[in-house]
């Protein structure tokens, strides 16, 4: 009897444990109101990009508007569109990595990116996405350019942010890059004894 409540005296603190992590991994589902919020953020997009739309069309069909103001309201159109793709990718990606499989498998409409995308990637599909952003607005101010609102140093200093953008993306690109080699590297304990595994080889393992 001694040997049967000594034998069961850890299981008590190891249970606790388990309850302890099995309740922090439910936790992932608090997320889920965050991303049904991004879902009506996709529709106020939508219903602004429809906006514009019927803006642009009164003005093309109804008035010879100047080309200028025509390719701003197109620009912004192409920018409302690239911010709902950035949504798409933090809402179905998000969910996938920290939430729940979404179990679309065979589905035909399935995402190509979303059946290898882990947080790295899509940080970096994001970067690249606030990238085609940044360039959109860029864009637009040099179009304004010759404008007395438009200044030199507005100008200059939203040239270095989208600067910036670009090298935060390369450097999220090169580190997901390093990660990705590190974890394909044979491990030092193979090199003795047997010849090392190609990444192929690894990956289809």
């Amino acid at each position: 009897m001694a040997q049967l409540s000594v034998a069961r005296t850890p299981a008590g603190p190891r249970s606790a444990l388990t309850r302890v992590g099995y309740v922090m991994f439910l936790s992932r589902w608090i997320q889920v109101p965050l991303y049904l919020g991004l879902i009506v953020a996709q529709i106020v997009y939508v219903w602004r990009f429809m906006v514009e739309l019927a803006h642009l069309v009164h003005l093309g069909f109804g008035g010879s508007p100047p080309e200028t103001v025509v390719m701003l309201i197109v620009l912004g159109l192409v920018d409302v569109v690239m911010i709902s793709n950035l949504l798409i990718m933090v809402i179905v990606g998000g969910y996938e990595t920290f939430v729940s499989r979404l179990r679309i498998e065979g589905h035909p409409d399935q995402p190509q990116w979303l059946s290898h995308v882990n947080a790295n990637v899509l940080k970096v599909k994001l970067a690249m996405a606030i990238i085609g952003i940044s360039g959109i607005h860029l864009l637009q101010i040099f179009i304004n350019a010759g404008k007395p609102a438009i200044t030199d140093r507005e100008l200059l200093w939203k040239t270095l942010i989208h600067l910036t953008f670009v090298v935060s993306a390369v450097a999220l690109a090169l580190i997901d890059r390093i990660m990705t080699y590190g974890r394909l590297r044979p491990d030092s304990n193979d090199q003795g004894g047997r010849p090392a595994e190609r990444p192929q080889e690894r990956l289809i393992a």
